[in-house]
């Protein structure tokens, strides 16, 4: 078994010669796993999936303990991804580990190509408290499909649910093949000296930074996920009250701690006050019409600790410094980690809640009149992971597809592009590279190599000394390309 370590009982020393001893041992796991076969993967994933559902109830548990997370929401959020993905995996493995087959171009007649798809090898998983088991063994069933060992580094800030994490992968799991170490930003920092194949980091684009320059040390690969504001427009013509339904259940699910939530609303001018007070109705509906019914209510998660509370509630207080008025919510309760279900209007442009990511349950809520206008704004923002567009007239999607730029799109919807497997979920610059999930996710851990192999070597005509013939071929070869 796999043994899961933490730098909060070991000394460094310890610490380091354990991580040193797997990374070594890892480094013959990825020797051998190069010709694993579909099975043997499979098996592993399917290994990792009946876990998850066997510890569905301890992960209930520490969700609990970690953010008062209903259960139902715990499903939601960290198994049901998880489930799906594997299921997936298992499903369609065979096929995405098959050479894809590619047609000669002209330059290369009297040969054939293919694509093979090999493992990239050692693999690091870094990631974030908001969903703590997701985050990590998603990615991990990417990593088992394209067949390379990993070592997992979950976050310190959800004891409960990193704890659950690792009793997962120590029951299932040698350490030789995937292995968690426990600890703070400075085991991150000694993980990420040590020359992987691959990292796969989900959190902020600033510690994405981090991580991708300590990548480049080694040329290592990266698939960053990170995050972003995702702005909302509800337009003149959209179902307001299924729109504000919707975006409340979106933006107040795991308590805005959610990477592709909706970060504030542009709604139009026209239907803003119905938009309002469906939004308003929504909230009280799911959480209770008082802030003390909603601390009480056991269906609103809270923010994941005191710090964080503090960060979300300065946002708050200097929004309304600057003129912001509380639609409704507003009430904040510190010492319970609780900030009520807020709704802002009239929130200034140098508010420091209009450039930094809210995380939090707070939402800013804008008019407009001119969609142009949404979209410069949008555009003058690093690109989002996410954007959601509420209308049903087709040029008017358009204009918002085709003039801004995000990682991923729901048109009458949100959140939900997450859940499907068959489309890349990733950012773009500030809000990612790279993508997962699926293919894509078996791809990222993937190396395409490139193969040819020449029946006829039509080469040779090219070999040196080069005379007038050569010019001349090379004269027909430049039309016919």
């Amino acid at each position: 078994m796999t043994t899961v370590f933490s730098d909060l009982t070991a000394g460094a020393n310890d610490l380091q010669s354990d991580i040193s001893r797997v990374f070594a041992a890892q480094r013959e796991t990825a020797l051998q796993w190069r010709t694993s076969t579909a099975k043997e993967r499979i098996g592993r994933i399917r290994r990792l999936h009946d876990a998850v559902l066997d510890y569905r109830s301890q992960i209930h548990e520490a969700g609990f303990k970690d953010f008062r997370k209903p259960a139902a929401e715990v499903d939601l959020g960290e198994v049901m991804p998880i489930i799906g993905e594997a299921r997936d995996a298992m499903r369609h493995l065979g096929k995405w580990m098959k050479p894809t087959r590619v047609m000669p171009t002209r330059m290369m007649l009297g040969s054939r190509s293919w694509i093979k798809h090999e493992p990239k090898g050692r693999s690091l998983i870094i990631s974030p408290w908001n969903y703590p088991v997701n985050l990590a063994l998603s990615p991990l069933v990417s990593s088992l499909a394209a067949g390379c060992p990993t070592i997992l580094k979950p976050s310190e800030l959800t004891p409960h649910l990193s704890g659950v994490v690792g009793a997962i992968v120590e029951e299932v799991f040698q350490k030789e093949e995937v292995a968690v170490f426990q600890g703070d930003a400075a085991l991150s920092t000694r993980l990420l000296d040590l020359p992987f194949d691959h990292i796969f980091f989900t959190g902020s684009p600033a510690i994405g930074k981090v991580v991708m320059a300590a990548a480049a040390k080694h040329l290592t690969s990266v698939t960053l996920e990170l995050g972003g504001k995702s702005p909302t427009i509800i337009d003149a013509d959209a179902d307001i009250r299924l729109a504000a339904q919707t975006v409340i259940w979106g933006k107040f699910t795991n308590n805005g701690q959610t990477c592709i939530a909706p970060d504030h609303v542009y709604v139009h001018a026209s239907i803003k006050e119905a938009f309002v007070r469906e939004c308003i109705a929504a909230l009280q509906g799911a959480y209770g019409a008082t802030a003390e019914r909603q601390k009480d209510s056991p269906m609103l998660t809270r923010v994941v600790n005191a710090r964080h509370t503090q960060r979300v509630a300065s946002l708050l207080d200097d929004a309304t410094a600057r003129g912001a008025r509380v639609l409704c919510g507003g009430e904040v309760r510190q010492e319970d980690c609780f900030i009520q279900p807020t709704l802002l209007d009239s929130v200034s442009a140098d508010a420091t809640i209009q450039r930094e990511e809210i995380f939090g349950p707070l939402l800013p809520i804008a008019e407009f009149d001119d969609l142009t206008t949404v979209i410069d704004k949008i555009n003058a923002q690093p690109k989002p992971l996410a954007l959601y567009f509420w209308g049903h007239r087709s040029e008017r999607i358009d204009l918002v597809l085709n003039h801004t730029s995000a990682g991923g799109t729901c048109i009458n919807n949100c959140i939900v592009q997450y859940l499907h497997g068959g489309l890349p979920f990733g950012g773009v610059n500030n809000s990612g590279i790279g993508s997962a999930h699926g293919h894509f996710g078996f791809r990222a851990f993937s190396h395409e190599r490139a193969v040819v192999r020449s029946y006829v070597s039509t080469a040779r005509i090219f070999f040196p000394p080069y005379g007038r013939t050569t010019r001349r071929l090379l004269d027909l070869v430049l039309r016919i390309l």
